[in-house]
């Protein structure tokens, strides 16, 4: 369904603030998962009821994920630059594609093995200009990152009924294991709290939650190559709001991200009717 990809759409905008929000702050890592995470927990057990209860044992695991992606991707930002954090954390789709027939059964289309190789030859224009090797642990942080994103993406997909669950107590588990750890960071100013509650409301409660709506409709494949418009929109929005320049390659690649995921929109709007049809590109 064409609404699901809207939604995978709107979710991967919204993620894409997360670097200026990161730059633009004076507060640590920790303070900032731990504060957007509980934000975000509250809100949206506030707004779906349904994710207050418990994840089964299968769904606990999905929400591990879950948390893991979550904090070490603001740790990663805060350790590197935003370009850097995304784009090793947008290798996530590779593992999707490896290990999607086995975990979910969801065998790529011919399309989405050709989309991937053009994916990842945008993506790797980012390593030319933006990784830093001064960097290594903010990169290494942002690599687990992507593994942690690749499980939990195969993980809400598979645990379609427990999704809003996942997020809930996902996020309280983020938010809780980061506090005592952000209690050392800086003193907070007016500005940071602003962009602590910009993050949790906005940058991670509504886009996740638009996020597992369109998985529920979208194969995690597809899922994982439309939300690859995050890693081109996320260094422009820093570079625009906190002056980090992303690199001439960073914008070539950039720009084949958004040509690939214009192309599969356009591809899914031929696709055959009916909820499980899938495309057959020659």
């Amino acid at each position: 369904m064409r609404t699901a990809r809207l939604y995978l759409i709107v979710a991967a905008v919204c993620w894409s603030t997360a670097g200026a929000a990161v730059k633009l702050s004076t507060l640590s890592g920790w303070q900032l998962a731990s504060g957007r995470s509980l934000i975000a927990a509250v809100v949206l057990a506030l707004v779906l009821p349904a994710g207050r209860r418990l994840p089964s044992r299968r769904g606990a695991l999905v929400t591990l994920a879950y948390a893991s992606t979550v904090v070490s991707f603001i740790v990663a930002t805060r350790l590197t630059t935003s370009a850097n954090a995304i784009f090793l954390q947008s290798t996530a789709p590779l593992y999707v594609l490896m290990l999607s027939p086995w975990v979910l059964g969801e065998r790529p289309t011919r399309g989405e093995l050709l989309a991937v190789p053009v994916f990842l030859f945008g993506l790797s224009l980012f390593f030319l200009d933006q990784l830093d090797p001064g960097q290594r642990t903010g990169n290494a942080v942002a690599m687990i990152s992507g593994i942690c994103f690749a499980t939990c993406i195969l993980g809400l997909r598979a645990v379609k009924n427990e999704g809003t669950s996942v997020l809930v107590w996902g996020n309280v588990l983020a938010g809780g294991f980061t506090l005592l750890l952000s209690l050392d960071g800086p003193r907070p100013t007016a500005l940071d709290l602003g962009l602590v509650a910009f993050l949790g409301v906005f940058q991670l409660a509504f886009a996740y939650a638009c996020f597992e709506r369109g998985l529920r409709g979208t194969p995690a494949v597809e899922a994982s190559l439309l939300i690859l418009i995050e890693p081109v929109l996320n260094p422009v929005w820093t570079f625009l709001l906190a002056g980090e320049r992303p690199g001439g390659w960073a914008l070539v690649g950039g720009t084949i991200i958004l040509a690939a995921t214009a192309w599969r929109i356009v591809l899914v709007s031929f696709r055959t009717s009916g909820p499980t049809a899938r495309e057959n590109v020659s």
